[in-house]
């Protein structure tokens, strides 16, 4: 099994970037597509983007395209979201999620949370104004 671990949170002005990371144990990420989700309070959770095993393609939701990137370093067993340009709308907790697939899949459009086989806590994101 793999466990997640997301990791960066906290609080942020607005206008402001983040970076989150995401690592695992038990299994390694490289043998996952992995995607981040938000979870704003009082909200469902929802699909951001994500990333195929090696790393050469990506998938983001319509809401935060230009201000979202992912990114992924299976040397070290890591999977980067970057966020710029921060609102207080961005407030949530942010989840890394994973999903088995092989690696020559290129497709990594699964924007729905149960399209993903484990996830990490959470790490809190808070945008102040």
């Amino acid at each position: 099994q793999v466990q997640l671990v997301e990791s960066g949170g906290g609080l942020v002005q607005a206008g402001g970037s983040l970076r989150l990371s995401c690592s695992s144990s038990g299994r390694a990420l490289n043998g996952y597509i992995v995607a981040w989700f938000r979870q704003a309070p009082g909200k469902e959770r929802h699909f951001l983007i994500s990333i195929s095993r090696g790393g050469l393609n990506t998938y983001g939701a319509d809401s935060v395209k230009g201000r979202v990137t992912i990114s992924r370093d299976n040397d070290r067993n890591v999977v980067y979201l970057r966020m710029n340009n921060l609102t207080p709308e961005d407030t949530a907790v942010y989840y890394c999620a994973v999903k088995s697939a092989s690696y020559y899949n290129t497709e990594v459009d699964y924007t729905r949370w149960d399209d993903y086989d484990a996830w990490g806590q959470g790490t809190q994101v808070t945008v102040s104004s």
